[in-house]
């Protein structure tokens, strides 16, 4: 029989062991991901590009991550990406949701500022890797999957929208 200091210590170490797989996971993703975006003729820029975006309600200061900067020929593509063990609970894709999407924004704009690329041509792009770890790994490239502007600040004028 455990105890409840024992069996709070085995969820504990059950969590750790999740959260470990999950990194393994996505590291293994994008590095899949980037030699798929080679092979596509795609230059690798930089990978895990991380900048601070602003603060938190609490003040605490909040940073965006972009997975991969790389070049499609002369447009600068942002790229998430997302893997996974399996869809069958659900695509990879869902998890590029709006909050995700205005995150990898906000760190676009930073790297564009930082570098002094304003004028350069730029889109998002989010590459899904399924990989089981059994079979050859499904990859899929969703390019322009969303644009800045739905992320701008809207004026109002003449009391319209």
């Amino acid at each position: 029989m455990f105890e409840m200091s024992e069996l709070d210590s085995l969820k504990i170490e059950n969590k750790r062991t999740e959260r470990r797989s999950t990194s393994e996971t996505g590291s293994k993703g994008e590095r899949i991901a980037a030699e798929f975006l080679v092979r596509n003729g795609y230059r690798l820029v930089m990978s895990n590009f991380t900048v601070p975006i602003g603060r938190n309600n609490n003040g605490a200061q909040v940073k965006g991550e972009i997975d991969i900067v790389a070049l499609d020929g002369e447009t600068l593509c942002f790229i998430e990406v997302k893997t996974r063990r399996s869809d069958d609970f659900t695509g990879p894709l869902t998890s590029v949701d709006l909050h995700k999407q205005r995150v990898v924004t906000r760190s676009a704009r930073m790297y564009r500022r930082l570098f002094a690329i304003g004028d350069m041509r730029y889109r998002f792009d989010v590459v899904t890797v399924i990989d089981d770890g059994q079979s050859e790994p499904r990859i899929e490239i969703f390019k322009n999957y969303w644009t800045e502007g739905k992320f701008k600040k809207r004026i109002w004028a003449d009391g319209a929208y």
